[in-house]
């Protein structure tokens, strides 16, 4: 009898990493979430409808969570193994979808806080630079299982990221959005000497986060380093049967 049987199950094969993405046509390069080329395995993305940037970001996703629910279903029904999102402020939506969904989810990078502070030596915290500090509050640290107190602050009133992404503008200056995001990390940590590590809650700060770990000298954790290591147990990787490799 052959040891060589294929099995069935699912509608598409190959990508273990489903993500729900944001209903707009905001500009995305390789490093954001909802574009393909920033991972180095397969996702299958699927647009939840109604769910633009600034309705997640600026309205708590009101509203949003039975759409939420649907799409997750549906990238479910397509063979994923994982979910996660593309934007960060959708930790409000983890419970919900964890309990929903027969896969696990990672719905933020803010999702990182409390491992992250485990890594830093005594008396060091984690810092948050966030597309919004206005509007990321202690519901969305406290749904990703972080301190409420955790300093957060925010790329809006700057040069370009927060208005081009909330408003859905056909184009952004990079830029200028990378000193949004340099200049949002220098004063964190000027307000905060305390910090010892920043994870970026937008999940399109991915770009900018080897600039600023050179600007402030300290690890900086991404969607990217996120997604990589959740992707790491729905996919591990085979090094062959053990003890099959030539001895070194």
């Amino acid at each position: 009898m052959s040891d060589r049987i294929a099995y069935g199950g699912k509608m598409l094969y190959g990508a273990r990493l489903g993500i729900l993405a944001t209903d707009n046509l905001i500009p995305s390069m390789p490093g954001c979430a909802r574009h393909a080329r920033t991972w180095p395995f397969p996702v299958i993305y699927e647009i939840v409808p109604g769910a633009s940037a600034k309705r997640v970001v600026l309205d708590g996703g009101e509203g949003l969570l039975d759409a939420v629910l649907k799409s997750a279903d549906v990238l479910v029904a397509k063979g994923v193994d994982g979910i996660a999102t593309t934007g960060g402020f959708c930790s409000l939506f983890q419970e919900e979808l964890a309990a929903h969904c027969n896969v696990p989810v990672a719905t933020s990078s803010l999702m990182q806080i409390p491992l992250v502070q485990q890594l830093l030596p005594p008396g060091k915290r984690v810092g948050v630079v966030t597309i919004h500090g206005a509007k990321l509050d202690a519901r969305h640290l406290v749904a990703s299982k972080a301190p409420p107190d955790t300093p957060v602050i925010g790329t809006e009133g700057r040069r370009e990221f927060t208005r081009a992404l909330l408003n859905a503008e056909p184009s952004m200056d990079v830029a200028k959005c990378e000193l949004d995001v340099l200049d949002a990390g220098q004063e964190l940590v000027a307000k905060h000497p305390e910090i010892g590590a920043i994870v970026l809650e937008c999940h399109d700060f991915a770009p900018y986060a080897a600039a600023l770990r050179q600007k402030l000298g300290m690890p900086i954790y991404s969607v990217y380093s996120f997604l990589t290591w959740f992707h790491a147990g729905l996919e591990p990787r085979d090094f062959g049967p053990p003890g099959s490799a030539d001895p070194v």
